[in-house]
């Protein structure tokens, strides 16, 4: 096993290392219990992280002692987070271990769709539940949306958050792409300030981002060593975006039966109109759907400013009760 230390976030979150659909790798789980159980148990609800950070760096990092983890949990929800293999806590993939070249990408949205299955019924497990919700983020969006189409009766209400959607084909095949790749710091800032206007103010400060950083860089315990140092992160999540945007989705929205919400920021260069347009149109099945746009947001809202109002614009959405009863 290769799997890295893992500090608690909070006193009270539980970890767990289960067995993945690789033979011999392990699947990292956190999880955070509301403080206050409900009769029959809380309903719980996993996060699926986006194409270059991990649980403890999304849903679970706290900014100024509060994150999203704990606006979940203050709502009633037993809140869990998974890291795929080559992600934060749970094991690597052998072939990262590897020239890039060697291998083809890793941890592609059907590979990551596999690992979300043993996660969630040992989820189901623990709490007793027959079904949980889900919020994914970004890239997390493809393999969470193909595991809802095709374990439907698994699912009570999905979240997807950034969202990656289908574009028309270019008539270029994407370029193909290495097992694995580094993503610096610089990379990181500068993803997170790329779709910020120039004449607007800043929407997450510095001093928050050199914190998460430094935890970004201890997410990889190689990452300081590296010239230029950075932290290995499989390249599936690039490539399954690029494919998408070609016209190649690597799942179908039809097959979704379960609620939908559709959450993006204002300036979320990944998910413009036309593509939430296009998404909420194909989940045909969903009986509930929902498309939330936030003001003086990116792609990267969960670290900003207006993270809140994801807070609660999707716990909202979980809570459900959303429909009148019919007169």
């Amino acid at each position: 096993m290769n799997a890295i230390p893992t500090p608690r976030l909070d006193p009270r979150e539980q970890q767990f290392r289960i067995p993945g659909p690789h033979p011999g790798l392990r699947l990292f789980l956190r999880r955070l219990e509301p403080v206050e159980r409900a009769e029959g148990g809380a309903r719980p609800v996993l996060y699926v992280h986006g194409g270059t950070f991990p649980s403890a760096l999304s849903i679970a990092h706290r900014f100024d002692a509060y994150s999203w983890r704990d606006a979940l949990c203050e709502a009633g929800f037993d809140v869990w987070g998974l890291d795929f293999h080559g992600f934060g806590s749970s094991d690597r993939y052998t072939q990262m271990d590897e020239p890039p070249e060697a291998h083809a990408s890793l941890c592609r949205a059907a590979d990551a769709a596999a690992q979300l299955t043993p996660a969630v019924r040992f989820i189901l497990a623990q709490t007793g539940q027959p079904k949980l919700s889900l919020i994914a983020h970004s890239w997390g969006t493809l393999p969470t949306g193909r595991f809802a189409g095709t374990h439907p009766d698994l699912v009570d209400r999905l979240v997807l958050f950034g969202p990656i959607a289908r574009r028309d084909p270019t008539g270029e095949a994407p370029p193909p792409a290495p097992a694995w790749r580094i993503v610096t710091l610089a990379d990181q800032w500068a993803r997170f300030i790329e779709d910020v206007p120039a004449e607007e103010p800043p929407v997450l400060s510095r001093a928050h981002f050199d914190d998460w950083g430094e935890r970004y860089l201890d997410s990889d315990p190689g990452s300081r060593t590296r010239d230029p140092v950075g932290v290995k992160v499989p390249t599936g999540p690039f490539n399954d975006i690029r494919h998408a945007w070609h016209g190649e989705f690597p799942y179908d929205p039809g097959l979704v039966r379960a609620p939908v919400a559709i959450i993006r920021g204002e300036w979320d260069g990944l998910i413009p109109d036309t593509d939430a347009r296009w998404l909420f149109d194909a989940f045909k099945a969903a009986p509930i759907k929902r498309d939330i746009k936030i003001g003086r947001a990116t792609h990267l809202m969960h670290l900003e400013t207006m993270r809140y109002a994801l807070y609660r614009e999707s716990i909202s959405f979980l809570l459900a009760g959303d429909q009148a009863p019919m007169g």
